[in-house]
């Protein structure tokens, strides 16, 4: 297994791994996750990802890197791991990666194949969010190829069954989307079992995303303090 540990001196890791561990701590402290979960970041030809383990428990030195282009998961990285990479090699604009399995994201990826967006800030996750019809963990490169593919150009994929993953241009962002995620798909079942629904429209949807950036980076400031890591 290869470690940040290991490897930091030389590779410039060390600012990236403090980056990741905190995106992993907060990740935990929100209660989006429970013994599993991870996060990742892409880090030159690599990425670094968190062990299986709790994640309020990681530390940088138990980060594992991956090559992007491995063909096999290197020991103690996260068997799911292949989801990370297919997301990577997919999108070169995504720095980071999130997955997490919160109780809302479940319930809503089992009575859809979209969610759409009723809010401006899930506008920040796109135009639509995308449902991965397929609950088998993604342990293998093919079935993580087939999510990658489903993601599209969002930045949030529904795992009918098995959480959500989410992507950002930094760990914050991606955790940040996670808890976006959460939340819109907690307003999704709550207004569809009102009854009929208004979503943003698709000059609504691109204004609020034209205004994503800052207030996202706003947004995982105060994600920070409220899991207590700031």
């Amino acid at each position: 297994m290869t470690t940040v540990g290991e490897t930091a001196a030389a590779t410039g890791a060390a600012p990236v791994a403090t980056a990741l561990v905190e995106a992993a701590h907060v990740l935990a402290g929100l209660g989006l996750v429970t013994a599993f979960g991870h996060v990742s970041v892409r880090h030159g030809d690599s990425v670094l990802i968190t062990p299986p383990k709790e994640l309020d428990l990681v530390v940088p030195d138990e980060l594992v890197e991956i090559p992007l282009t491995a063909d096999a998961l290197p020991a103690g990285a996260p068997p799911e791991a292949w989801g990370h990479l297919a997301v990577y090699r997919a999108r070169p604009d995504v720095t980071a990666v999130a997955r997490a399995q919160p109780e809302a994201i479940l319930a809503a990826g089992a009575v859809t194949d979209r969610i759409t967006v009723l809010h401006g800030q899930a506008a920040w996750l796109g135009a639509s969010i995308p449902v991965h019809d397929d609950a088998r963990l993604l342990r293998s490169a093919e079935r993580a190829e087939r999510a990658a593919r489903m993601l599209g150009t969002s930045d949030a994929l529904v795992l009918r069954g098995n959480g959500a993953l989410t992507a950002g241009a930094a760990p914050g962002i991606a955790v940040t989307r996670m808890w976006l995620l959460d939340a819109a798909c907690r307003i999704h079942l709550a207004a569809h079992g009102a009854g009929p629904v208004t979503a943003l429209s698709p000059e609504e949807i691109t204004a609020w995303r034209a205004a994503a950036p800052p207030l996202l980076e706003r947004l995982w400031a105060h994600l920070r303090r409220t899991a207590g890591t700031a």
